[in-house]
């Protein structure tokens, strides 16, 4: 098999041609025709501590995006913008509450109601002692309501059971590779073109945008042999709700029933420095869905990133659904790291923005 890579993936290629595991969508509509369509609710997993430096704030906002309101607080506060911290990014085109935190030391607490105006509106400023720091958040509710929708509604409602029954594919959504797959691009232009990408923020999107297509294309192959919500031998298994991983034994009684409870998921490597963990068969596709990619592989070794493992399932929490006329509205949780976009492709497929 070739040791080159092809060439830049499009966003069709990073998205849209990723195999379903559920048989495809059941129906087409339109999602985020208002920004109340799309609504997210962020759970830290924990409470202000009441003291330090730090104030930790929960904010409501809409029409804006989390730097954005990054920025206004940080104007507001009179600190640098590299003070303020959030744990997670939300879309501009949403009604979404977040958590920030802004670093006070040795200034004074300013009124923060003096931000809220039509899009944006602090709902809660307590005191804490840390930064909120990214990816520091338990996960995700979200309310989606889905417009115009012509499908099947016996196929949704059976598929909406399977996906509550068995999760879906863990796949990165399109918003990881930018507008147009963009992203893909930048990275090819930093991992193999030798680009130096001065702005920090940039260059860890680009990174990421790599990685993540990397890990997309194994857990594509799991999808198309049917094994993404199996353990293969050789399996590196994830801990639900943690960053945990280990290594698993194809004689573990165990294992079986602690899959089918969702305690433990199999996983799919984000790629880095250091060797595989995966051995055996699991160790075999792995290898084979990233051979033809070994110049992306080397250029995110040589940047400094280290080998990580991410669950190749997905399993929402709390699936429910009605029907309101034509429109479908879902609600679900997601850990952090997940997409809803990820689960909504496996029942309906959505246009976004107005007709």
């Amino acid at each position: 098999m070739s040791d080159t890579k092809p060439n830049v993936p499009t966003l069709a290629e990073a998205w849209s041609a990723l195999p379903y595991a559920h048989g495809g969508a059941c129906g087409t509509g339109r999602l985020r025709a208002l920004d109340e369509d799309f609504q997210v609710d962020e759970d830290l997993g924990f409470e202000a501590d009441g003291d330090g430096e730090h104030v930790l704030l929960h904010i409501r906002k809409r029409a804006m995006n989390t730097e954005q309101v990054a920025r206004v607080i940080a104007k507001l506060a009179g600190v640098p913008a590299q003070d303020v911290g959030f744990a997670g990014m939300k879309d501009r085109n949403a009604v979404t509450t977040q958590w920030f935190s802004v670093g006070l030391a040795g200034r004074e607490e300013p009124d923060w109601s003096a931000m809220n105006d039509d899009r944006l509106e602090v709902l809660s400023a307590a005191r804490h002692g840390r930064k909120l720091r990214r990816g520091a958040l338990q996960g995700n509710r979200f309310v989606l309501r889905i417009r115009e929708l012509e499908g099947d509604r016996e196929c949704i409602e059976q598929r909406l059971k399977a996906i509550a029954a068995q999760g879906v594919p863990n796949y990165f959504g399109a918003q990881r590779f930018g507008r147009e797959g963009g992203n893909l691009a930048r990275a090819e232009a930093m991992l193999v073109g030798g680009r130096r990408e001065r702005d920090r923020h940039k260059r860890g999107l680009y990174l990421s945008a790599g990685r993540s297509w990397l890990f997309n294309r194994v857990l594509a192959a799991r999808v198309a042999d049917g094994s993404w919500n199996t353990l293969l031998p050789g399996e590196v298994a994830c801990l639900a709700g943690s960053n945990s991983v280990f290594d698993t034994e194809v004689d573990d009684a165990g294992l079986a029933a602690r899959l089918a409870a969702f305690d433990i998921h199999p996983s799919g490597p984000m790629w880095g420095r250091g060797r595989l963990r995966s051995r055996d068969r699991a160790l075999e596709v792995e290898t084979a869905a990233l051979a033809d990619w070994a110049d992306w592989r080397n250029g995110l070794e040589h940047v400094g990133l280290d080998q990580d493992r991410r669950p190749l399932r997905l399993v929402p929490g709390g699936l429910g659904w009605e029907w309101v006329d034509a429109d479908l509205v879902l609600s679900f949780s997601l850990p952090s790291g997940a997409y809803a976009t990820t689960m909504l492709r496996e029942v309906v497929e959505a246009e976004e923005g107005e007709s």
